[in-house]
């Protein structure tokens, strides 16, 4: 077995270590397709001279829109080889959401699915691009796959075309064999650039170092006891800053195997497990029941499976459903999964394995502090008293893009203020609460009320809409709308409801239409979301 590669190099250093050290040894396995540690370093390293050709710098961003692929993982890495900036756009987003984060980035290069390349033509001559890089999720299947494909993954494979004349075929890149020239890329440089909410308003670039992800990563592979011969299972999104975390930071940080899925699918995770001995996945909730309700679910072997970090999107990660997984995987600690945020590169806190206290989101990660403050006055609290989870630690981020009085309300010497309401209880475990931010979480997606009325306006009919959270039993929550219409024209809850599906991410879209003649505000104009919850 290799040495541990050096610890405190950006990670795409640590990628060239395992390259020279264990060249052959199995990076990613995708349906029974493996890419090499030296295969994934040669590849990445291709793309990298690419974008220096076409005279991308240092700093500059190029942004990444589509589903988890193995070329996600290269793009991701070539990227920061030569000090860009890796800048996830959710492969959901439709024109106007997609508009509005490369408008914002400024970003000359996009690399997208080919499925994705109608979104990218009508943001073309709205936006900064320049240079389109075409992903065709099918290309690296292999020939006999080892687990079940879902059916869409082969159907995109069958019908592969061309790639359009003004686009590059980013695995014909990928394969050139070309050497970057080296870049001087320190631990303060910037790494990647995330999009979240911050604490109120239209998504922000939330601006990560490569430090602050070398910490978190760090920090999560202690308390996990991550190692070279663990085999991870990577389903979650790759675009999302967890499943960034566990699909494609700490795979090479550790230089362990990651079995990569297109997306999650109950037969396929099944088969996985067993067949690659995963030891280490990062589920959903309703992951864990969807495999423990297949038919052969008994016959399985999943007992490899060690620890299984979980988070409660859609259905709560309790006692009682832990102890039912544990009769599946009879090796495995699982639990809640982390508190954490974009802006400090996720996985703040971290569930003792020996000490696994329910209801709670687990103790900060070393070298993390995190402490509850009154909202009102910033004062700290004592234990067991409910108030603002700040954060302070290597992992907290440098701001958001061109939003200094965003960045100067939410970091303040050096404190993340995250907007969560939250308590700590005298051992130091961390309960969330609850949002003081209007987020609304749909199944697990953050939805930003502002991002959502900027479309809906756009409606012909539409005079105002302010968008509120609905509880709801399945997702959590969904988006209800309240809607003015302009005088004198028409217009249905489900015309309205087909027109945003057309427009916007699916879990975007308004589940609930309430029209109304006129918005509450204050004298500034400024919505009273307050007010719309009790119309509810």
């Amino acid at each position: 077995m290799a040495d541990a590669a050096p610890r405190a190099l950006p990670l795409h250093e640590t990628l060239r270590a395992h390259a020279r050290t264990m060249p052959s040894r199995a990076a990613q396995i995708w349906y029974g397709r493996v890419i090499t540690w030296a295969e994934l370093d040669a590849a990445s390293d291709a793309f990298a001279a690419r974008l220096q050709a076409l005279g991308v710098a240092k700093g500059e961003p190029v942004a990444l829109f589509m589903n988890n692929c193995p070329q996600y993982l290269i793009a991701h890495y070539g990227i920061q080889k030569i000090g860009a900036v890796v800048c996830p756009c959710g492969p959901l987003n439709k024109e106007h959401e997609l508009t509005y984060q490369l408008t914002d980035l400024q970003a000359r290069v996009i690399v997208a699915a080919d499925m994705l390349l109608p979104v990218v033509d009508k943001v073309r001559a709205q936006t900064q691009l320049k240079h389109v890089f075409v992903v065709r999720y099918g290309d690296l299947l292999p020939d006999a796959p080892e687990i079940p494909v879902l059916a869409e993954l082969l159907e995109m494979r069958a019908r592969s075309a061309p790639v359009p004349a003004g686009c590059e075929d980013f695995l014909e890149v990928a394969r050139s064999g070309e050497r970057p020239t080296p870049v001087d890329v320190g631990m303060d440089d910037l790494a990647l650039m995330t999009y979240t909410s911050g604490s109120t308003g239209l998504p922000k670039g939330a601006m990560l170092t490569h430090g602050n992800v070398l910490f978190k990563i760090s920090a999560s592979t202690r308390t996990n006891e991550l190692g070279p011969d663990d085999v991870m299972l990577a389903v979650a999104p790759l675009y999302h800053i967890a499943g960034m975390s566990c699909g494609v930071c700490a795979p090479v940080y550790n230089g362990a195997t990651s079995v990569l899925m297109y997306r999650f699918d109950p037969a396929a995770v099944a088969v996985a497990l067993e067949r690659y001995r995963v030891t280490w996945w990062y589920s959903i909730a309703p992951m864990n029941v969807a495999l423990m309700q297949l038919p052969d679910a008994r016959e399985r072997d999943w007992s490899a499976l060690r620890r299984n970090p979980v988070t409660s999107f859609g259905i709560a990660y309790t006692e009682a459903l832990a102890d039912q997984w544990l009769a599946f995987t009879p090796n495995c600690i699982s639990a809640e999964a982390a508190y954490g945020l974009s802006e400090t590169h996720t996985f703040d806190t971290a569930m003792p394995a020996d000490a696994i206290r329910w209801g709670t989101h687990g103790k900060p990660v070393p070298g993390n502090l995190i402490r509850i403050v009154d909202p009102a006055t910033g004062e700290p609290l004592p234990a067991g008293e409910v108030g603002e989870i700040t954060i302070h630690g290597p992992g907290n981020f440098k701001g958001y893009l061109n939003k200094p009085e965003a960045t100067a309300a939410t970091l303040r010497k050096g404190w993340v203020y995250t907007g969560d309401m939250g308590k700590l209880d005298a051992d130091g475990y961390l309960t969330f609460l609850g949002r003081f931010k209007e987020m609304i979480k749909v199944t697990g997606y953050s939805v930003f009320p502002e991002e959502v009325e900027v479309i809906l306006i756009k409606h012909p009919a539409i005079a105002q809409a302010a968008v509120i959270a609905k509880p709801d039993p399945e997702k959590g929550e969904v988006v209800c709308a309240f809607i003015v219409r302009k005088p004198g024209v028409e217009l249905s809850a489900d015309a309205l409801v087909a027109w945003a599906r057309e427009n916007m991410a699916a879990y975007k879209v308004p589940r609930d239409v309430r029209f109304i003649e006129a918005l509450p505000a204050t004298g500034a104009g400024k919505v009273l979301r307050r007010m719309l919850k009790d119309l509810l």
